[in-house]
């Protein structure tokens, strides 16, 4: 597998036309030649000292040969027609990348939402459950309050209080169904799962005591 990778600055005031007929024409017209399977256009977060708006775009290839086939058959051609709309407003380079690697995350995509309010908010006990440590957001859970008793003395749980005004705060976090299941197990049978509307208007799980 081939990377085709251009960096472009392209002047500010001829920056917004550039960019649609990147994203219009040029970049199709790269794509209908047949020799690229895929491209990428990104902007590259860094203040140039000297102006201008960076971008690169990553043409993803089979192999060398097509590559050499686009430079012998488009190149030139499709070249020229940047040149002459856009003429000295833009620099540009080239570089070709062999792609020597691929690895995938092969972690379920996240489709719940966990209310946390005790140890599952460590990172070390995200990492010895998950192997990774999550990302949450704050939140908080109306109508519950912390139990005065803990599961084995260290545990903490909630109940229901007729306080509307009670809340317990906490941490929400974005999870799969599978990771799900491993927090059902860290938490054992003193603990059940139960769905929540949080302060946020989120619809989330919450572990409760399994009464």
């Amino acid at each position: 597998m081939y990377i085709y990778n251009v960096t472009i600055n392209i002047k500010e005031d001829v920056h917004d036309e550039w960019l649609y007929w990147m994203k219009h024409t040029h970049i199709p017209e790269m794509l209908a030649t047949g020799k690229f399977l895929e491209a990428k256009l990104a902007q590259v977060m860094v203040e140039e000292e000297k102006g201008g708006i960076t971008y690169s775009v990553q043409y993803t290839l089979q192999d060398k040969v097509h590559l050499e086939q686009y430079y012998n058959e488009d190149a030139e051609r499709l070249r020229a027609d940047g040149q002459a709309r856009f003429k000295d407003q833009f620099v540009a380079f080239r570089t070709e990348l062999q792609v020597v690697d691929k690895q995938v995350a092969t972690f379920a995509p996240a489709t719940e939402l966990l209310f946390t309010y005790g140890t599952l908010k460590s990172d070390s006990v995200q990492h010895s459950i998950f192997n990774r440590v999550l990302s949450g957001q704050s939140d908080s859970l109306r109508g519950y309050q912390i139990a005065t008793d803990q599961v084995a003395g260290r545990y903490p749980l909630i109940e229901r209080t007729t306080d509307t005004n009670t809340e317990v705060q906490g941490t929400v976090y974005e999870l799969s169904g599978e990771d799900l299941l491993l927090a059902d197990s860290y938490e054992g049978n003193a603990y059940k799962r139960i769905k929540v509307k949080l302060h946020s208007g989120k619809d989330a799980w919450v572990y409760i005591r399994n009464s």
